[in-house]
């Protein structure tokens, strides 16, 4: 948390890659999904437009809309959580990407924020985004991603119980 009444996240790395590469790696939904553990990213990545990230088996994990897009520097999306209803009600968060050529490697900067103190929102993608991003890193690196590090947080399902992993 930065400052009274908001909440936030952010997360720094360095890959050994090109801006280029790593924008195609951020915004092409069939390389996404190997790193971001089979979810569906669904956009046309207009500014303005909405977008969507989906269980493989199609529910809505979240939603928002392009709110800014400069290729290959930076993007900000807003962002809804539709599955879990205690992060649903907090509203749209921010979350702004920045690359950066830094010498021989590139700097990926994300910063996940929301106005709202103490919010659960910012706690969840605390937990999510080290494991989606290192596995980003990884894919472009080595050419292969990680492994399952635990579960990403997939929402109640009819015949789950109430266990959830983040």
């Amino acid at each position: 948390m930065t400052e009274a009444g908001k909440s936030n996240f952010v997360y720094v790395t360095y890959i050994r890659t090109t801006p280029e590469e790593l924008w195609a790696a951020l915004t092409t939904p069939d390389f996404m999904k190997k790193y971001w553990f089979g979810m569906n990213f669904e956009t046309d990545w207009k500014q303005g437009s909405p977008w969507k990230l989906a269980f493989p088996d199609g529910r809505v994990a979240d939603t928002g809309e392009v709110v800014e897009i400069e290729k290959p520097k930076r993007l900000i999306l807003s962002w809804r959580n539709q599955f879990r209803p205690e992060l649903h009600n907090e509203g749209y968060a921010r979350c702004v990407m920045e690359i950066e050529q830094a010498g021989e490697v590139v700097k990926l900067a994300i910063t996940h924020e929301i106005d709202k103190p103490g919010s659960k929102l910012i706690d969840a993608v605390s937990v999510g985004w080290p494991k989606i991003l290192s596995s980003l890193k990884t894919l472009l690196e080595t050419g292969s991603t990680l492994p399952a590090i635990s579960e990403l947080p997939r929402g109640e399902n009819k015949a789950a119980s109430h266990r959830r992993q983040i």
